[in-house]
């Protein structure tokens, strides 16, 4: 999938500029696709090598939340949910526990450590299926919930947002922490209804209610303040919140007698092998987006979709940020690249750049995680999985764009 939106988007921009160029009579139109493949390719390098120090930063700080057992507390306080919304799955059976680290380490925002996790639990998850080729009802609420993207600590996004220049790298947090929570909810329900989960059994409607007491007292809190109060309230309590989950980690580490400058330095490296890595794929997408930008390819399509906004006569101001919603199901490294075009065309702390964000922390990629998840235990009919992916990643990407018009607009 992603090879076929690489390639379109030069395709898109070859073609374009051709028609700009023949009946159009733009002279102009190659040089400056030119200029964009250079001036993207030296900007994506710069940007890789800028998230250096701040990637280091918070992945070390991970590391400790992962040793000194935050995770594993994580994983026991959500094994009685998980053991009510999977019915055919035993009690104590591994596949549980993997289930509950894999969400927890991707709340946590440990990408590197929650795929691992998530194979494994897709492959617990498959030795009680009957129909190795057809996704089991288990298989499907894991994958769904995976997708919805809990995002308890975007890490990469305030990355991205502070190496782009963001006054305030974190102010998307309670933004981002409501998106993903309508996302999460939006695919638990529409997996509920097809499997029929009694979503009124008492563990149930206990964490739900409590997950739903929380984000709406944010909600509640946040509605009862004027915009520029609610603004600086949402940056103080989303840095207080970061800065304790921080000291929370290094508490652990001392409770457990783990060395946490070991165990930060440890995954401080990890940071720095990870920007490094990331140097190819940020280019090929950049300069693949930049090539689309430059023909007058993107402005096409976002000057269609402002005359339907127009024409329903709403705001448009979240166009701009559609093609990191468009690209979220399909590529995650694609999406970022979207949102890291947006910041640097539109500013970081614009309304595009704070929505393309929010949009960015709100869901996972769906396909790519039904190709890697099922593709490792070889299941070929997956059943109603992308159809509710696709529910909880539209609601993620509405209530992306209207909390953003709440907190920002």
């Amino acid at each position: 999938m992603l090879n076929i939106i690489w390639i379109s988007f030069f395709l898109a921009a070859f073609c374009t500029a051709l028609f700009k160029l023949v009946f159009l009579g733009d002279q102009q139109v190659f040089a400056q696709i030119m200029e964009a493949m250079f001036a993207l390719s030296k900007s994506a390098f710069e940007i890789s090598l800028g998230l250096t120090g701040v990637l280091a930063l918070w992945l070390g700080i991970m590391r400790i939340g992962e040793k000194s057992g935050f995770i594993q507390l994580l994983t026991e306080s959500l094994t009685p949910l998980f053991s009510r919304l999977m019915p055919d799955v035993p009690k104590g059976h591994p596949a549980l526990g993997a289930i509950v680290m894999n969400i927890s380490a991707n709340a946590l925002g440990l990408d590197n450590a929650a795929t691992p996790l998530g194979i494994k639990a897709m492959q617990e998850l498959q030795t009680l299926n009957p129909n190795p080729e057809t996704a089991s009802n288990a298989q499907i609420l894991f994958l769904v919930i995976n997708t919805s993207g809990v995002t308890l600590f975007p890490v990469t996004i305030f990355t991205y947002r502070a190496q782009l220049g963001a006054a305030n790298p974190t102010d998307v947090f309670i933004p981002i922490l409501i998106a993903t929570y309508m996302s999460t909810l939006a695919g638990l329900l529409a997996v509920a209804f097809v499997q029929k989960i009694n979503l009124l059994d008492k563990v149930i409607v206990a964490y739900l209610g409590g997950f739903t007491l929380v984000v709406g007292g944010i909600l509640a809190y946040f509605s009862s303040l004027p915009h520029q109060q609610m603004l600086e309230q949402s940056a103080i309590i989303s840095n207080f919140i970061l800065f304790s989950l921080v000291i929370t980690f290094i508490l652990g580490a001392i409770n457990k007698e783990i060395n946490a400058y070991d165990a930060f330095i440890e995954g401080a490296k990890e940071g720095f092998h990870t920007a490094t890595t990331i140097i190819p794929y940020l280019v090929a997408m950049l300069v693949a987006i930049g090539v689309f930008r430059a023909s007058g390819a993107l402005d096409l399509l976002a000057d269609l979709a402002r005359t339907i906004v127009h024409y329903f006569m709403l705001d448009d101001r979240f166009v701009d940020a559609l093609p990191t919603a468009l690209m979220k199901p399909f590529s995650g490294s694609g999406a970022r690249a979207m949102m890291i075009d947006t910041m640097k065309t539109m500013g970081a702390d614009s309304f595009a750049g704070r929505l393309s964000s929010i949009v960015q922390g709100s869901t996972e990629t769906t396909f790519y995680v039904l190709a890697i998840y099922f593709g490792s235990v070889g299941i070929k009919h997956i059943r109603h999985a992308a159809a509710c992916g696709i529910i909880a990643d539209f609601a993620g990407i509405v209530a992306s764009i209207f909390v953003a018009y709440w907190f920002f607009g």
